[in-house]
């Protein structure tokens, strides 16, 4: 945000703002760790990787749960506060996911790491 003329924008702005940044952040950083999976990785920078897809997998999915939620509430109020509630929500659910990745995984990674292990030739660490 560097350079960036925040002048006259409402909290309102700033809030969504950060959040899409946030959004982008997290998929870019998934994106970038299973882009560099190749034949050289190690299997723990793979395992590393799938565990941080099952992790964004499971918050897209809880996103999608809580839209359905969130269609049958009724309006409400403040619209500035109700986004800055929903960016520190976006933002535990991301870390609430990356602890069930780590410590209570539904398979899915290890389903995934199967997967590339075999089709990268990735060898066992020794």
């Amino acid at each position: 945000m560097a350079g960036l003329d925040i002048t006259g924008l409402g909290a309102q702005a700033l809030t969504e703002y950060a959040m899409e940044e946030s959004k982008n952040a997290s998929t870019q950083a998934i994106k970038s760790k299973i882009q560099n999976t190749s034949a050289q990785s190690t299997d723990s920078e793979l395992w590393e990787a799938c565990k941080s897809f099952e992790a964004y997998f499971l918050e897209q999915m809880f996103k999608e749960m809580q839209k359905s939620v969130d269609a049958m509430k009724p309006e409400r109020g403040d619209q500035s506060t109700e986004t800055l509630v929903d960016y520190f929500k976006d933002q535990t659910l991301q870390d609430l996911c990356a602890t069930s990745a780590d410590m209570q995984s539904n398979g899915f990674a290890a389903m995934l790491y199967e997967n590339l292990k075999r089709t990268y030739n990735i060898p066992d660490e020794q």
